[in-house]
């Protein structure tokens, strides 16, 4: 539970900073949700966790596959529209999803 409460309180914080945070999920590792600022059953939110904790486990298993003693630590990923950003845990994952700089500059000037 210690592990839940520090997500907890990294959800809060996040969720009450940029106007660039789109949305934040916490799910488990094997993608099941349990907390999104998408509502609860969004379908957003369901295909976020799907893929996030499919890529993390891919990339999970390269890096240890370049160094057995390594583990994933933080990954992000940025494309033209979008920044995911992803915490994982033994047992739980953090996604941040984050609007890329220039969108948000077009978008609010």
């Amino acid at each position: 539970f210690q592990i839940m409460a520090e997500f907890e309180e990294t959800f809060n914080r996040i969720k009450n900073m940029k106007k660039s945070v789109l949305g934040i999920v916490i799910c488990t590792s094997a993608g099941k949700i349990i907390k999104s600022t998408y509502g609860s059953g969004a379908e957003e939110a369901k295909n976020i966790s799907d893929v996030v904790s499919q890529l993390t486990v891919k990339a999970k298993t390269i890096i240890r596959d370049l160094d057995p003693s390594n583990d994933l630590t933080f990954m992000r990923v940025k494309s033209k529209h979008y920044e995911i950003m992803v915490a994982p845990d033994k047992e739980y994952l953090l996604v941040v999803m984050q609007g890329n700089k220039n969108d948000m500059m077009d978008q609010y000037g």
